[in-house]
């Protein structure tokens, strides 16, 4: 994702990363001074803020990743009103967990020896709609990855989640998610096309094609 997304916006801007692979909202929030750069480091003009799905473990599970639903309100409030997020002024995207496939999450940690039920569609949905209620009370863009998903699979709002085992398997997750929760290619890409559409809705200046280039094009820069 990280070098897609350096292509598409080339030498416009560089990306600095993400704060950790597999952290839940309560280590973000411990680790976020030490990985957000100081002002006279670097200017941050995009943040995205992508936690919920290890939140989301059900409460104990041997993951130890649950953070109960209210604490995850508490921590997306501290990392969006956090002091280096105010020095820095980023223009923020909230993005909500995306949704999981029971069956094939089943599967998964069939093959890895885990006997034990470690998520729900259910619970994962509850953390999707926490993530998008804190993004409309701080006035922050919401990527809302979770309805995005479960349209892709067909499914509105009044029907039973698809990706619940209370339901047949749904093939479009399937395509979407590797191994009921990790991205597959395809779920990347779509990821990848909604957040260029979200920059273009809510920042039009942004865009790739409207970012001047921090360094000149190599087509005009003299032959060495």
């Amino acid at each position: 994702m990280a070098i897609v997304h350096q292509h598409i916006f080339d030498v416009s801007m560089s990306s600095t990363g993400d704060i950790g692979h597999g952290y839940n909202t309560s280590q973000a929030v411990r680790a976020l001074p030490d990985f957000m750069p100081t002002r006279q480091q670097a200017t941050l003009r995009f943040m995205t803020i992508f936690f919920g799905a290890n939140d989301a473990c059900l409460p104990g599970t041997q993951t130890g990743q649950h953070v109960p639903l209210s604490k995850y309100r508490q921590n997306l409030t501290s990392i969006l009103e956090h002091p280096t997020l105010a020095a820095q002024k980023p223009r923020l995207l909230l993005i909500t967990p995306p949704p999981i496939d029971e069956y094939r999450l089943e599967e998964s940690d069939k093959e890895k020896g885990v006997r034990e039920i470690r998520r729900t569609a259910e619970h994962t949905k509850l953390y999707a709609d926490a993530c998008r209620e804190k993004g409309q009370e701080h006035g922050v863009v919401v990527l809302d990855l979770w309805s995005i998903f479960m349209r892709k699979a067909g499914w509105t709002e009044g029907m039973p989640l698809c990706g619940s085992k209370k339901v047949e398997r749904n093939r479009i997750l399937g395509e979407l998610l590797h191994d009921g929760l990790h991205f597959n290619p395809k779920a990347y890409k779509l990821l990848f096309d909604e957040m260029i559409e979200v920059i273009a809705q809510h920042w039009p200046d942004q865009t790739p094609e409207t970012l001047p280039f921090v360094q000149p094009a190599w087509e005009i820069l003299a032959p060495v």
